[in-house]
């Protein structure tokens, strides 16, 4: 049981740790150490939780770690995750932000922060790309390409909230009908 307590702690402290630029940035990270890494979950396991953690308020990665830390280890587990998440910035703002504050207008540091963003731009797309193969496997490509044309509109064009967009797509998940033997 205290392994188990350790390896939460590990998976969403490294998480945690190395999430720079807040939740979604964290989603690969926490993907890699739930999935591949420790092997908790399954990719489809991990879409759902997302996709349930988009419809809630609050930070998607705290939401996550709470879920997944009760769904390997219980009440502990939860615990554990969801401080492993929370402590590595409650550290670095009480360290780095007053530091941060006397040299925000220093080259470096101003190069530094932007230097991390393409890195972040491309976790992102990996992950995008993974979920979008997925889509189109479980969907097919026309359904899959017809909800994300949808929700590119809705999201970008029209400036419609993500969060009502997930919940639209919930709401028509459970009223449709499921076609081909597909029910479990």
């Amino acid at each position: 049981m205290l392994a188990k307590q350790l390896h939460i702690f590990i998976a969403f402290f490294r998480s945690g740790i190395l999430g720079f630029g807040g939740g979604p940035t964290t989603i690969p990270l926490v993907h890699k150490e739930v999935v591949k890494t420790y092997g908790w979950m399954t990719d489809e396991e991990f879409a759902d939780v997302i996709s349930i953690g988009n419809t809630l308020p609050g930070p998607i990665a705290t939401k996550m770690a709470g879920y997944i830390g009760y769904r390997i280890g219980g009440w502990p587990g939860l615990i554990t995750a969801l401080f492993a998440t929370v402590f590595p910035t409650v550290i670095l703002i009480i360290l780095l932000l007053g530091s941060l504050k006397q040299f925000h207008d220093s080259k470096f540091v101003s190069g530094m922060t932007n230097g991390v963003i393409p890195v972040v731009a491309v976790m992102m797309g990996v992950l995008t790309y993974d979920f979008l193969k997925k889509s189109k496997a479980s969907l097919g490509f026309k359904i899959a390409a017809l909800i994300f044309i949808v929700s590119f509109i809705t999201i970008i064009l029209l400036n419609i909230h993500p969060g009502i967009v997930i919940s639209i797509l919930l709401v028509l998940a459970f009223a449709l009908p499921v076609k081909g033997g597909q029910e479990s």
